[in-house]
């Protein structure tokens, strides 16, 4: 979604705002402005109580309805805090992070991935939340226990996933993927449908209607085959190749005493995949138990559930572009949450749309470059790369004009890529470098245009 877009869906200001943004590649407004006056009135804009993250992220999420029609869509979800303790003396409205003393506020969005081509198709929901004052912690642990799940922190796992499930209504068919967090009984009850199924990664040995216990089930089933992947690399962790284990099978999971809605079944049935690292270096092996609604009947079917569950990490290269690795989102000085959550959502479309990119850079997945570009910036994005493509035939973009990998190839080169094969490909940082160059070419030819 690019800045013609956002005034079309956010007003002039909003189109502006989100143009700089990404232009510029900052949140801090007096970089963004162009002098005070541009300055106070973007901060108007999203101190403005009309501006809300929900209808920025729903205006983000409109052109997935094309996107995604007729397509098996992945739903991923995740949470992320936003920590601003170091402007926390001047921010209003800013709630405990994780660590219980900073002052900041979370992010919880929903991407769309294509689940036969892995594409990341863009932004399908996302929910900003503070966190109330702690207090008694005793006594206000038991009484949270027994709240509804609609009244906690967690019920965001199935209001997001709600959420995005319309968003992709034209979509054949949609799963839900989530983490460790996502292990809710409730949402494996209430999510799946006729066209949605939920895969989440365990974290609770729950009990089973037999009497036995999750995690030993999966043990005593036959060893169903073991492949090699890649794992990327993560912050603390090398690439590296790993070699799995599979079992995989049908547990029937009784209804939690603690649960809190009197309503869900007693008992549900899923199916368990379970994937271990065998022989792997000290401290961060793989052992994965994964809870699926899809049905799963073979080996293949539960290497298929595997291969959907690692699309998590796109999720993840999102958050480290929306924070220091890319917009650095942290640094933004509004003073109100309000405001600042405003600035979170559009960062949040811009961080994925230069994932986008990063993911389209070789061309194995054949989407549009409509996806990031306006059509009308397509004639530009051509005379740009007639100025940047050399003589030999290595020094052509190889990619078919109008997909997304085509666009890729014009952002990466302005991003100081050489565009030669044998160079490392460009990555999160050189794509974000060559879209500010992007951006603030295509305003100025757009302006022209206009004249």
């Amino acid at each position: 979604m690019d800045w013609l877009l956002w005034r079309q869906t956010a007003g002039k200001k909003g189109g502006l705002l989100f143009g700089r943004l990404v232009s510029r590649s900052s949140c801090i407004l007096r970089r963004i402005g162009r002098g005070r006056a541009e300055e106070l009135g973007f901060g108007r804009y999203l101190a403005n109580p009309k501006v809300t993250a929900r209808e920025i992220v729903a205006a983000a999420s409109r052109p997935l309805e094309a996107r995604c029609r007729g397509r098996h869509v992945l739903a991923i979800q995740d949470s992320t805090e936003l920590n601003y303790q170091h402007h926390a003396g001047r921010v209003r409205g800013l709630g405990p992070a994780g660590n219980g003393s900073d002052r900041g506020f979370f992010v919880h969005p929903v991407i769309a991935v294509d689940a036969d081509n892995g594409a990341l198709l863009g932004l399908a929901g996302a929910k900003f939340w503070t966190r109330p004052e702690p207090s008694g912690a005793a006594r206000r642990d038991r009484a949270y226990r027994k709240l509804a799940i609609e009244e906690k922190e967690s019920y965001r796992w199935l209001e997001v996933a709600e959420q995005a499930k319309q968003v992709l209504a034209s979509a054949a068919r949609v799963t839900v993927i989530g983490d460790r967090e996502s292990d809710i009984y409730q949402g494996w009850d209430r999510l799946p449908d006729a066209r949605c199924d939920v895969i989440t990664r365990a974290s609770r040995d729950r009990l089973l209607v037999n009497g036995s216990r999750l995690f030993e089930a999966a043990e005593s089933w036959r060893e169903a085959g073991r492949r090699t992947i890649e794992l990327p690399a993560q912050p603390g962790r090398k690439k590296r190749k790993a070699t799995l284990v599979l079992r995989f099978g049908t547990v029937n999971i009784r209804r939690p005493e603690r649960c809190s809605d009197a309503a869900a079944p007693k008992s549900l049935t899923l199916r368990l995949v379970e994937v271990r690292e065998v022989a792997s270096p000290a401290g961060d092996p793989i052992h994965w138990w994964l809870l699926t609604t899809h049905e799963v009947e073979s080996a293949e079917d539960a290497w298929r559930i595997v291969g959907w569950y690692r699309q998590r990490w796109h999720i993840e290269q999102v958050f480290r572009t929306l924070k220091r690795q890319g917009l650095n989102i942290e640094s933004s000085q509004l003073t109100s949450a309000e405001a600042l959550m405003n600035l979170a959502a559009m960062a949040l479309v811009a961080a994925i749309r230069i994932m986008q990119l990063v993911f389209a850079r070789d061309g194995r997945l054949e989407r549009p470059a409509s996806d990031v570009l306006a059509p009308e910036f397509h004639p530009f994005a051509r005379t740009l790369l007639h100025r940047l493509e050399g003589k030999t035939r290595k020094q052509k973009n190889p990619h078919r004009e109008g997909t997304l990998a085509w666009l890729a190839w014009i952002i990466a080169r302005l991003g100081g890529w050489n565009g030669y094969k044998s160079e490392r490909p460009p990555g999160p940082i050189t794509m974000h470098n060559g879209w500010q160059q992007f951006q603030a070419m295509q305003q100025g030819w757009s302006l022209h245009e206009d004249v």
